[in-house]
């Protein structure tokens, strides 16, 4: 099949903000008097939504939480998390993605932005870096209730897709992830999505083997060989 949309990891493939990330988880756990811990956030929360890591990161420690508290702890970090970038002269936007998703528009393609972080976060980035207009649709932290390695969000934005164009007729076959950790990968992959793997977050050795295709930077893409390796094998790895 013709490869017809791209669909894009946030954080980890646009934005370098694990620093972010894991202050924000470190601020939860002394919230809660809890000791942070220098590996817990790689070992347990990259790759997931809030509401996931919370879960996760505090059952490790015992603690076992209502959703009606997992719902303010969410909304601390995402209120945390846009004062944070909101503050900040310069985004750690990574290097070349501008330059990528521009070069893009000379392609029938449509973008999508499929992330765990908040609506409100992701339109103030992409609006800061004068992208988000190429973006037909974000699917955010607050569509989708199953995290990643659930295939939910990545089937979610077929729906919205073609919901924003009745005449694309969208399959997941002809859709392209960008992902930067193992669980985003998997869950496009159960989605029965091609992936690449960009090496963000996880080193080349490790992604290469659960992508279908890796690359360093995103600009070493090439869209007319992986189009035509799609057509012939969609779940080629």
């Amino acid at each position: 099949m013709v490869l017809k949309a791209v669909l894009f990891d946030f954080s980890g493939v646009i934005i370098n903000d694990e620093k972010i990330q894991k202050k924000l988880i470190d601020d939860l756990l002394l919230a809660e008097n809890l000791r942070p811990s220098g590996k817990e956030y790689q070992e347990i929360c990259l790759g997931k939504n809030d509401r996931s890591s919370f879960r996760d990161i505090l059952a490790k420690r015992g603690r076992i939480i209502s959703d009606e508290y997992l719902d303010k702890l969410i909304k601390k970090r995402s209120d945390g998390y846009y004062k944070i970038v909101q503050e900040m002269s310069e985004l750690p936007i990574y290097d070349k993605v501008i330059e990528f998703i521009l070069s893009l528009q000379t392609r029938n393609l449509s973008l999508a932005m499929v992330t765990g972080l908040f609506e409100r976060e992701v339109e103030y980035i992409l609006n800061r870096m004068n992208i988000r207009q190429y973006f037909n649709v974000i699917v955010a932290g607050e569509d989708i209730k199953l995290g990643k390695p659930s295939p939910s969000c990545y089937l979610w934005a077929i729906k919205k897709l073609n919901q924003q164009n009745l005449n694309l007729y969208l399959e997941a076959s002809q859709c392209l992830v960008i992902e930067d950790t193992p669980i985003g990968i998997k869950a496009a992959k159960n989605a029965g999505m091609s992936v690449v793997g960009v090496t963000n977050t996880y080193p080349f050795h490790i992604l290469h083997r659960q992508a279908n295709w890796c690359v360093d930077h995103l600009m070493e893409l090439d869209l007319d060989w992986i189009g035509d390796q799609t057509e012939k094998s969609p779940t080629m790895i």
